[in-house]
């Protein structure tokens, strides 16, 4: 299932120095269960109130959110403060922490349960028949508090980890074989029309010609909110939250309404300012997917290692008619396709820097380890039940925020030589979880990590730390 992207057909010759790009965008971290409103609605610099609407939060409440969380979020005991490039965690003795947190503690979780121990990605998966667990492990680290209010490492600035998110992952894992996870944002086919017929007004007026961002105001109004469309999971959670600001993220830095905060990533309109204008009913989308290389496992199927960066960007250029609908013509514009490698060739230095991408990463490794498991029936071979987790009628309840339903267009301007075109942008976020665990290879090695991998330092903890083998 593709998320795409809708564009205005118009005038060949209209607003000489005018490119339309039709979104806002912001980054949404973390939240708890239970805390009122101001947290669900102001946070990690992004407000979503009661009816969905995604705007800026304002200045005073985003200030009085970090003082709150910094607050509320203890540092990590000893043995989670320190840097480790592996960390495993048992699910069977994470799922008893939880069952006891509930008993004990009003329903209260720990930070340390929240954050699943300071996990940054998910690199392994082991089966450990003799304790009747399955094992999770990566590189982690202690957390902090960051001034956009995500809860991050604290030397790499890289975001940690959520149970939440990774109750979605297991809940949903099912349905998401048949119905895909993804988020898209479309304009509608009324806005389309409406922008069509403004644009050939436009075009008759002097002044637009002569200083089109002048015409802002009239665009946002034809054009009118863009549509969220979530799918596969739940529309008030944390997931789809970070979903739909990792797109939004994108596509401000591709139309310039923000500058990256990594060298060597210029916007889309940077690229196109030397070319000649096209089509207007011709624009690309831009969409991130899942990237990952053949998994690693075991001869017997009882260890696996995930590999890879996890996230790309891709492009194809649409076509829309005068009705607003929408096709893809499976080309690619070679500018966007540039820009498209260049945030794929950037996102890690992107993921540090910009939260939420690391965040979006954290759902995609989650969601290919519960593909895995349900694939390779994982837990069957290890005699392990997690109803808490994993059962979607569970009281162990998701957390609940704003769902996210439209979004005010914003426009972005730029100079191109000899042409006369306006510009929309849209694409969305596809987890193709299941596409990834098609592809696996045997790999000397992955057997004897695992072993070692199981050698605890504290058997009576649901976590620990691993020194790896140099050579590993």
């Amino acid at each position: 299932m593709s998320s795409r992207s809708r564009a205005p057909r118009v005038s060949q010759q209209i607003l000489r120095t005018l490119v339309a790009a039709a979104f806002v965008v912001s980054a949404v971290s973390v939240s708890f269960a239970g805390r009122g409103a101001f947290r669900n609605s102001a946070v990690g610099g992004v407000s979503i109130d009661t009816t969905g609407v995604l705007r800026e939060p304002n200045i005073k409440d985003r200030a009085m959110l970090l003082a709150d969380l910094r607050k509320e979020i203890a540092p990590p005991v000893r043995e989670l403060n320190r840097p480790v490039k592996l960390r495993m965690i048992s699910l069977r003795g994470l799922h008893a922490t939880i069952e006891d947190a509930l008993a004990r503690n009003q329903g209260v979780l720990p930070d340390e349960v929240r954050f699943l121990g300071g996990l940054q990605r998910i690199e392994w998966v082991v089966v450990d028949q003799a304790n009747n667990d399955i094992l999770i492990g990566g590189p982690a680290e202690g957390w902090i508090v960051d001034d956009n209010a995500v809860v991050v490492g604290v030397t790499t600035g890289r975001p940690v980890m959520r149970l939440d998110d990774l109750l979605v992952a297991l809940r949903t894992v099912k349905p998401a074989r048949d119905v895909g996870i993804s988020v898209s944002i479309d304009p509608t086919k009324e806005g389309y029309r409406n922008l069509s017929a403004l644009v050939k007004e436009l075009k008759k007026d002097v002044r637009v010609r002569q200083n089109p961002r002048i015409a802002e105001p009239n665009i946002r109004r034809a054009f009118g909110p863009q549509q969220i469309k979530i799918a596969g999971v739940p529309r008030n959670s944390h997931f789809a939250r970070v979903m739909t600001a990792a797109d939004y993220r994108m596509k401000r830095y591709a139309m310039a309404l923000e500058a990256a905060p990594v060298k060597g990533l210029p916007s889309y309109l940077d690229l196109i300012k030397s070319t000649r204008g096209s089509a207007t009913n011709m624009n690309p989308r831009w969409w991130l997917t899942t990237d990952y290389e053949p998994l690693a496992r075991s001869e017997d199927g009882m260890a696996w290692k995930i590999r890879g960066r996890g996230v790309k960007c891709m492009t194809e250029t649409d076509v829309v008619n005068a009705e607003g609908n929408v096709r893809g013509t499976g080309r690619k514009n070679p500018r966007a396709q540039k820009w498209a490698d260049l945030f794929t060739e950037k996102y890690d230095a992107l993921s540090q820097r910009d939260a939420v991408f690391g965040e979006l990463r954290n759902l995609m490794d989650m969601c290919v380890v519960a593909a895995l498991i349900e694939q390779n029936e994982l837990f069957e071979k290890a005699g392990l039940s997690l109803p808490r987790m994993t059962d979607p009628q569970s009281d162990l309840d998701l957390e609940a925020w704003h769902t996210p339903k439209t979004v005010d267009p914003q426009c972005s301007f730029v100079r191109v030589r000899g042409g006369r075109w306006v510009l929309t942008a849209s694409g969305g976020v596809e987890i193709e979880s299941w596409d990834v665990i098609d592809h696996s290879e045997v790999v000397q090695g992955v057997e004897q990590l695992r072993t070692h991998a199981m050698r605890k330092e504290n058997a009576a903890s649901w976590f620990w730390n691993v020194q790896l083998p140099r050579s590993s």
